[in-house]
């Protein structure tokens, strides 16, 4: 299921290719709900107040579903990733995006954790 935002299109990928899944929803056992959600918070000010860095918090809540729609588990991965603000504005954009990217995959690399220990203790 698609994911809002930049950061949820690669957390999206990023499960697609750990699951090796193809992306598709029909036909499939099991469905994969997230929402995510992201905050920013400068961290390090110079002596006229400009922030120089920033805190960005991904946080990801996810269900995991059958077909018919019976929630199975849920649970929450939350990643904190910071990045550098400089004079460029496209290497700080640069360092934002890179920044929540690496998070996005953390987050996508702990919740396939997550399903496979979930999956490990409900095998039949």
């Amino acid at each position: 299921e698609p994911i809002a935002d930049r950061d949820g299109y690669e957390l999206r990928n990023t499960l697609i290719d750990l699951l090796h899944s193809d992306g598709e929803t029909s036909g499939k056992a099991y469905r994969l709900k997230i929402v995510l959600n992201e905050s920013s918070q400068g961290i390090a000010l110079q002596n006229d107040a400009t922030i120089t860095r920033y805190n960005t918090t991904l946080d990801a809540r996810y269900t995991l579903s059958d077909a018919r729609g019976n929630m199975l588990t849920t649970g929450t991965q939350t990643e904190l990733s910071a990045y550098n603000v400089v004079n460029s504005p496209y290497a700080s954009l640069v360092a934002q995006q890179d920044s929540t990217k690496r998070a996005a995959q953390d987050i996508a690399q702990r919740i396939q954790l997550d399903l496979g220990v979930w999956f490990r203790q409900h095998r039949k």
